[in-house]
C-alpha cells in the first residue's frame, strides 16, 4: 500500500475519533457544571478542566480571559482561531478521506461527506446551551455513521487495519483522559477520591463513553467509583475500555505484520503496554494512584501512536 494512502486513512479515523471525543468531554462537561447548581465559579472549573483534558486551555486562554460555558464549547466546537476544533477536526478528516478515495468505498466517503456537510450547517452559527445537546449528539452520529460504512463495507485488508489503528489510538486516550478528569481534576478534594461523592456525577461520566447501560447490566444496582474506574480500565467486553483499545491495537498490528513480513518498533512497546494492562488489577492501581496510573497510560498511548508515525512515514 502506498505510504500516503496509508497515512491519508490512519489520520482521517483518527480525526474522527478525536472529533466524537471531543463532543463527549463537552458533554461531560456541560452535565458536571449543572450539577453544581448554578454556581458560577465551579462551573467554570468544570469548563476548565475539559479543556485542560483536550490540552487547550493554554492556548484558550490567550484569547480569552474567563471559562463560560458558551464561550468554552464554542471554541472547542467552531472557533476559527482554534486548530483543534471539532469542525477543524471534521475538514481534516474530509480532506484525509478525499486524497485516499480510491482506497476506501464509495459509502465510506459518502458518509465522511455528508457529516462534514451536516456538522458545517449544524455550526454555521454559534452554537447556544438549547441546542448544544442536538449539536453532540450530531457529532457523534456522523462518526458512527462512518465507522458503521467502514465495519460493514471494507475488506479486511491493510487499509482496515490502519483505520481501526487510528481509531482506538485516539479511543484509548480519550478514556484514559476522560476518567482521569473526573477522578483528578473534577473533584474537589483528592480525599474524597473512592468515596460515594455524587452518584450523579459517576452516571454522567459513564454515559460520556456510552457506558451506563453496559456498567449496569455487569453491576445492576451499583455506582461504585472503583468498579466504575475497573470496568473503564480492565473489562475486555465494553469497547472504550483501555484493555479492549489495547487489544484491538494489538490485533490490528499483528495483521500489517503479516502483511509486511515483520514487525515494527511500535509492536514491542503495544505488546509490553498490552502485557501490563493484562497483568495488572484494580487494587495495584489504586494502591499506586489512579492519576499517576492514567498519566502513565496517556503517556504511552501518545508514545505508540508517535512510534506507528514513525514507522510508517506518516506526516499529521
Amino acid at each position: 500500500m502506498l505510504g500516503r494512502a496509508a497515512n491519508g486513512v490512519y489520520w482521517m479515523n483518527r480525526y474522527l475519533e478525536r472529533a466524537e471525543n471531543t463532543a463527549r468531554l463537552i458533554d461531560v462537561g456541560f452535565h458536571l457544571a449543572l450539577t453544581r447548581g448554578g454556581e458560577r465559579p465551579s462551573a467554570e472549573e468544570e469548563w476548565k478542566s475539559v479543556l485542560t483534558t483536550t490540552g487547550q486551555v493554554d492556548a484558550y486562554s490567550e484569547l480569552y480571559s474567563d471559562f463560560s460555558g458558551p464561550q468554552v464549547f464554542n471554541y472547542l466546537l467552531r472557533d476559527k482561531e482554534n486548530p483543534g476544533s471539532v469542525l477543524q477536526m471534521i475538514d481534516l478528516a474530509r480532506t484525509n478521506a478525499r486524497v485516499v478515495r480510491t482506497s476506501i468505498t464509495n459509502s465510506v466517503w459518502e458518509a465522511t461527506n455528508e457529516g462534514w456537510m451536516t456538522l458545517h450547517d449544524l455550526m454555521s452559527r454559534p452554537v447556544r446551551e438549547s441546542n448544544l445537546g442536538e449539536v453532540l449528539s450530531a457529532i457523534r452520529r456522523q462518526a458512527m455513521l462512518v465507522r458503521g460504512a467502514m465495519e460493514s463495507t471494507m475488506l479486511r485488508n491493510e487499509v482496515f487495519n490502519f483505520a481501526r489503528i487510528g481509531t482506538f489510538i485516539e479511543r484509548a486516550d480519550n478514556t484514559a483522559r476522560i476518567l482521569d478528569v473526573k477522578y483528578y481534576v473534577l473533584l474537589p478534594s483528592v480525599a474524597w477520591v473512592g468515596s460515594s461523592l455524587d452518584n450523579v456525577q459517576w452516571d454522567t461520566l459513564l454515559r460520556s463513553v456510552a457506558g451506563n447501560r453496559a456498567y449496569t447490566w455487569l453491576n445492576p444496582g451499583s455506582m461504585d467509583p472503583k468498579e466504575i474506574a475497573r470496568f473503564l480500565i480492565l473489562d475486555g467486553q465494553f469497547p472504550r475500555s483501555l484493555v479492549f483499545c489495547y487489544e484491538k491495537l494489538r490485533s490490528n498490528m499483528a495483521g500489517l505484520a503479516k502483511e509486511y513480513g515483520h514487525e515494527v518498533s511500535a509492536h514491542e512497546l503495544l505488546r509490553d503496554a498490552g502485557a501490563r494492562l493484562h497483568q495488572i488489577t484494580i487494587d495495584d492501581i489504586f494502591e499506586g494512584g489512579l492519576h499517576e496510573f492514567l498519566q502513565g497510560v496517556i503517556g504511552k498511548t501518545i508514545e505508540i501512536g508517535n512510534a506507528i508515525a514513525a514507522d510508517y512515514r506518516f506526516i499529521e
